[in-house]
């Protein structure tokens, strides 16, 4: 009979993709590398997976259900009967393949410093399709206040009428992750005002959502004050680098010297590009191994290919899609504007939740979704499908 039902299951049943949906896994405590991954499989069965609340991995349909049977566990003899059979292999070839899958994902589970998001069997683009059940990643402006060294122009703090609470911020971190978001990044105006920073952190941690924070570097100096941002699980900061503050430079130092993952952004804002090649200078020297660049003005797109082509002389990273004033003349939209293959991320990979619950596609695009703590996410995210550029 089990050869009759074998010959039955590989001629007449059909194979399905692996059910949409978030699946988690937790490491026991003996474990050599105690860790966590959450798995998230779309609807057309590529799907996304979160190393340690850390790393967000895109991964294409086959790594995804590869995924899913590290995360339940799935025995290795049932795993490559069953893989065997989709995909036309030996089982000693789906488990070869298998195998190599899990050692990458334990390369990573082992490694400090990690990228937060990794695109694995995709480009900058594919990801960003209709067929998403969330966004990847949720924008969180806590406050629109500023400092006094910062222009008012990146922070319209006239939006606004309020500033939620901590429980009501907590109320969306918790509705973002049961709607299937993974990662967040606390922006504002300046973030660091907040005298809840660390507070949220620990409750999307608690969760397993990936954490990021958008600075100028205020109060970063404080040491107490950064170690309690990393120990309540902050994964990476993008540092606004104000070049002419001192507070700024020592603030990076002291990233650099942390656990977790550092980007600098520069803001292009003259023609002058020799200025702008000492920063990178200085900024080599300290060690900065992800830049990310924009301009206030398309005037200045040629100064900011200059100073693309200098990173990459460098053999520095270029950080693309995280959110940054004027982030809409950034080196890569600008250089795929004609090309009709490029996918915004926009309402599609990210939203942007203003200091008031507003939801917006993307900072600086005003065109309200809802309010993401009284209405529905199902209605916010179809509004958002609505919206999405081609």
């Amino acid at each position: 009979m089990s050869l009759i039902d074998d010959i039955k299951d590989i001629f007449f049943t059909r194979h399905k993709p692996v059910e949409n949906g978030i699946y988690h896994y937790q490491a026991p405590p003996d474990a050599p590398f105690p860790y966590r991954l959450h798995l998230r499989i779309e609807k057309d069965g590529e799907g996304i997976l979160l190393v340690n609340a850390s790393t967000v991995l895109h991964l294409n349909q086959t790594a995804t259900e590869y995924a899913y049977h590290l995360v339940n566990q799935t025995p290795e003899e049932t795993l490559a009967k069953r893989i065997s059979r989709r995909y036309n292999i030996s089982s000693d070839q789906a488990l070869e393949d298998f195998r190599d899958f899990q050692n990458s994902i334990q390369t990573l589970i082992e490694s400090p410093d990690l990228d937060p998001v990794t695109f694995l069997a995709f480009d900058r683009a594919t990801p960003y399709s209709d067929e998403i059940l969330a966004p990847y990643r949720l924008d969180c402006a806590l406050t629109y206040q500023t400092i006094d060294t910062e222009g008012i122009e990146s922070a319209p703090r006239e939006r606004v009428a309020r500033e939620l609470t901590t429980e009501e911020w907590i109320t969306i971190i918790d509705k973002a992750w049961d709607a299937g978001i993974p990662h967040l990044i606390f922006t504002g105006g300046e973030p660091t005002i907040r005298p809840d920073l660390a507070e949220l952190i620990a409750a999307a941690e608690k969760n397993g959502q990936v954490t990021g924070l958008l600075t100028s570097g205020y109060r970063l100096t404080e040491h107490d004050y950064l170690e309690t941002l990393l120990q309540n699980g902050l994964d990476h900061v993008m540092l606004v680098l104000q070049p002419d503050e001192d507070y700024a430079w020592e603030a990076l130092r002291d990233l650099l010297a942390a656990d977790i993952f550092v980007t600098v952004h520069l803001t292009i804002s003259s023609d002058n590009f020799d200025v702008y090649k000492a920063r990178l200078d200085r900024l080599t020297e300290m060690g900065v191994d992800n830049l990310s660049l924009s301009t206030r003005s398309k005037a200045l797109e040629g100064t900011l290919q200059q100073v693309r082509n200098e990173i990459q002389y460098r053999n520095i990273n270029l950080v693309w899609d995280l959110p940054v004033p004027y982030s809409s003349l950034n080196p890569v939209a600008l250089e795929m504007d004609q090309d009709k293959e490029y996918v915004s991320g926009e309402g599609r990979a990210w939203l942007y939740v203003e200091p008031d619950g507003d939801v917006l596609p993307r900072q600086g695009k005003a065109q309200s979704l809802g309010n993401l703590l009284t209405d529905p996410w199902s209605e916010i995210w179809a509004k958002a499908t609505e919206i999405r550029p081609g």
